[in-house]
Parts: structure tokens; C-alpha cells; sequence
């Protein structure tokens, strides 16, 4: 069996996610795909951003989705690593539990592989890399214009995706429900205890997101 390794923040999973990676399992005519969600403290402390979701939730959202989805397989691995591992070591180690795969990416990461990433070229050569072309970026161009990525090519595919979920993320969804926890509050001062938990109490309760 064959498969993809699509490892991220995850930061909720998004309609983008699970189904631009079907997309991409499909073309590739794969097997599975393995989400592998980064640490919680690697997205703070590296990608920057000023809150995450917690690791168990990310990895709840992540085995929900795989429940009715066959082809969909979710590691823990680098969660539970003390550090972030580096992305070869996260492939090595997947192998060696029997979810070896291809690298999956955006071309936002394709840009970054150059000077952001370690290991790229052990990656593309006992790996391959599989890009998923997406909005109106042009990987074919990227690749041409980067001698470094050009050294590579032959271990890169590029796999069409749709534009339907351009307009999914997660730092959008994070910002959607911070917005109606803001308004949630406002209603908790204009509301009486009873009134407010029979009409609106709970509604964030399947989510808690962890601010730093």
C-alpha cells in the first residue's frame, strides 16, 4: 500500500484540509492519507501564532473526521515527541510504523522548502514530495524559478486541486468562534443566569481553545 503524509497545525481541521488531501489521494491513486498534527507549543513558539488548540482536541477533531472517512489515518507521533521533530525524522519514523508516505504539501510550503526546512533533499529522494497546486499559485513556475527546487523536480508532483475551498481556514474558523465568544459574553451580562443557560449556555462547550 501507498500512501501521503500530510503533516500541519491542523489548527482546527478545515473542509480544505479533508478534502483538498482526497483530492490529492485520488490523483495520486495513494491509499491513505496520515494527518499529523504538530505540537501545541510549536505553533506558538515557532509558527507564532497567539493561541492553538490543545493537542488532545486537534487529535479528537482529527480521529472524528477519520471515522467516516476509510481512507484517513491519524498519527500522534509528533505530538508526543518532548520536541518538534523535524519532518524527515517524522516520514523515518512513520515508515517504521508502517505509514510510509509521500510528503503532501501546499505550494505555500513549496515556496518555504529552500531556506525554511531541514532535510529537503533526503525528503524528495527516499520520500517524493507530492504539491497540491492550489488558489493561483503556479507550482510548475515556483519549481522553475528556484534552482534548488529545480535539482528536486523529478521527486516533486504537482496534483490539481479545486478552488471551491479557497476561502477555508483555520485561522479564519479560529476567528469565527472567537467572535461569537465575545458576543456570548455580552449576552452572559445582558442575561440572567437561568435565561442564558437555557438559551445559549453550552453552545461553545465542544471547544476550548487555550490563549498564551
Amino acid at each position: 500500500m501507498s500512501g501521503l503524509v500530510f503533516a500541519g497545525a491542523f489548527n482546527p481541521p478545515t473542509v480544505a484540509h479533508t478534502r483538498l488531501a482526497q483530492t490529492a489521494l485520488e490523483q495520486t491513486g495513494s491509499d491513505y492519507v496520515t494527518f499529523v498534527p504538530s505540537k501545541q507549543t510549536y505553533i506558538r513558539d515557532n509558527q507564532r501564532k497567539s493561541y492553538a488548540i490543545s493537542n488532545e482536541e486537534r487529535l479528537d477533531f482529527l480521529h472524528k473526521l477519520a471515522g467516516s472517512r476509510p481512507w484517513m489515518r491519524v498519527s500522534d507521533y509528533e505530538i508526543c515527541q518532548k520536541e518538534q521533530p523535524r519532518t524527515y525524522l517524522t516520514l523515518k519514523a512513520l515508515r517504521e510504523m508502517g505509514d510510509s508516505g509521500s510528503l503532501l504539501i501546499g505550494t505555500d510550503k513549496l515556496s518555504e522548502l529552500e531556506h525554511a526546512w531541514r532535510y529537503v533533499p533526503e525528503i524528495a529522494n527516499e520520500f517524493g514530495i507530492v504539491c497540491m497546486e492550489r488558489e493561483m499559485d503556479d507550482a510548475t513556475l515556483i519549481i522553475r524559478n528556484s534552482p534548488f527546487l529545480q535539482s528536486l523536480s523529478e521527486h516533486i508532483r504537482i496534483v490539481k486541486t479545486p478552488d471551491t475551498y479557497r476561502f477555508a481556514s483555520s485561522t479564519k474558523v479560529r476567528n469565527c468562534f472567537f467572535e461569537i465568544e465575545e458576543r456570548l459574553n455580552m449576552l452572559q451580562d445582558m442575561l440572567e443566569p437561568e435565561i442564558y443557560d437555557q438559551y445559549v449556555g453550552g453552545l461553545l462547550s465542544g471547544m476550548q481553545i487555550q490563549s498564551f
